[in-house]
């Protein structure tokens, strides 16, 4: 009999659409609606400590230099972790489906305590976004994929919950940085987390926002990577983020090597009614091709079949694409 069951990160999920961090779940009554749609699970909005403290610096009447700044400092940063500690036990209580906490802690120190308290709170999974660019004239090569393995090995040392690494897109060999954060305790990773768009307004010139939202040619370095890494990195979990706007994305980025897919944009321009044409799309498609769960087609179409350590995913591809243009 046919199921869209799959496991992701140690965590059974009903099907492979997990709803990724964002302002869709930043609330318990959103994410109950969200799981009455269809989600297999969620991942609550992130806790972003730097923002936290820019939330204070913004206070009309903070000022750091006066007496008992220190203390406001303080007691507006525990307000807002206790709020995001409620937004876990709330959902938890709404929902049949896992609920997976998202931190991205500014102080170092404060990695380890972030995650205890998530993991009481009742988070079935952590996370990790370390997301940034790399910029300093004085930066060290290494450094900054380093920073990533030090800060799982903290928070793996703090939890026994499954811990996840969202990765960003700017890394030379994501496949390198894959395989370390398996041999220190990873038990799955996101490819990829996606930057805030930047544009320039060419009228009032000055910088902008650019588009909030992904589209389906998003996809496209995502299900590359995926396809490489899973081939190469085969014990760790894979969730495809970015581009995954229909069906079609989610059986493209299980044949890839993923066990889930992490979608957002689409909720935002299609509703949550999206969930349910994608998991309806995925047993269409997988009755059509008698697949009859989702490990008899997650990675077939990775770069297992690599020949002599040609990267077929890459150039083959390369070659068929541009060859089908003519002048």
């Amino acid at each position: 009999m046919r199921t869209l069951e799959t496991t992701f990160a140690g965590l059974s999920l009903k099907n492979p659409v997990i709803v990724s961090s964002s302002s869709l779940t930043d609330n318990a009554e959103k994410n109950k609606q969200l799981c009455e749609a269809g989600a297999g699970a969620v991942v609550l909005k992130s806790l972003f400590e730097e923002q936290i403290l820019q939330e204070v610096e913004g206070m009309e009447d903070f000022d750091p230099f006066v007496m008992g700044g220190n203390d406001l400092t303080e007691y507006f940063r525990h307000h807002k972790l206790e709020e995001y500690f409620a937004l876990i036990r709330d959902t938890k209580r709404m929902v049949d489906i896992p609920v997976i906490a998202s931190i991205n802690a500014y102080d170092e120190g404060n990695w380890t305590e972030f995650a205890q308290k998530i993991e009481a709170a009742g988070a079935d999974a952590l996370e990790i976004n370390i997301l940034a660019l790399q910029t300093s004239l004085d930066y060290q090569y290494g450094a900054f994929e380093k920073r990533h393995i030090d800060i799982l090995k903290l928070v793996k040392k703090a939890v026994k919950v499954p811990v996840i690494m969202k990765l960003g897109d700017n890394f030379t060999n994501p496949v390198a940085l894959i395989q370390q954060l398996y041999a220190n305790g990873a038990d799955g990773v996101v490819l990829f987390n996606r930057f805030y768009p930047t544009d320039i307004n060419i009228d009032k010139v000055e910088q902008c926002a650019g588009n909030a939202f992904t589209t389906e040619a998003d996809l496209s370095k995502s299900l590359r990577w995926t396809g490489i890494a899973s081939a190469a990195v085969g014990n760790i979990s894979f969730a495809v983020s970015g581009g995954v706007h229909n069906a079609a994305g989610v059986v493209k980025s299980i044949l890839a090597g993923a066990s889930a897919v992490e979608v957002c944009s689409a909720i935002y321009l299609k509703g949550n009614g999206i969930i349910k044409e994608m998991t309806d799309g995925l047993a269409e498609w997988m009755d059509s091709h008698t697949m009859d769960n989702i490990p008899m087609f997650r990675g077939m179409l990775n770069m297992h079949d690599r020949n002599e350590g040609i990267n077929t995913f890459e150039r083959t591809q390369f070659l068929k694409y541009y060859g089908q243009f003519k002048k």
